[in-house]
């Protein structure tokens, strides 16, 4: 995969800088892939568990210079799997085009809610 020379923020996003009175949190997990190419990108996930068998090759299109971004929750794009609160899980991404993906978790378990993001490890 190129891109190893450049760096790509991919969870851009500008709040408003004084939140809407009205507004709450939810927790979440989140998916963001880059596609920097000038193709698509033909992506097959597959989701791993600790005490069953993997969802395999469930397919996702992300455009041509476009970024697809999704909730763990959504089973709609996970090929009806259905990842659970508290479920220990991990995915691989495997793509026909150089990707970039990202991984972002908002935890509000806590008074004190954290957000962490992370780039995915790449072969």
């Amino acid at each position: 995969m190129e891109g190893k020379n450049s760096w790509y923020l991919v969870d851009g996003y500008r709040p408003a800088p004084e939140p809407d009175p009205g507004c709450h949190y939810e927790g979440h997990e989140s998916i963001m892939i880059l596609n920097p190419n000038a193709i698509d990108a033909h992506v097959l996930i597959t989701i791993y568990f600790e005490d069953r068998e993997p969802a395999e090759n469930i397919p996702l299109l992300v455009p041509a210079k476009r970024i697809r971004s999704f909730r763990s929750s959504d089973s709609s794009l996970l090929g009806g799997c259905v990842l659970s609160v508290n479920e220990q899980y991990s995915m691989s991404f495997k793509s026909d085009a150089g990707i970039i993906v990202q991984y972002g978790r908002l935890d509000i378990q806590q008074a004190n809610m954290a957000y962490m993001a992370l780039i995915g490890y790449s072969e």
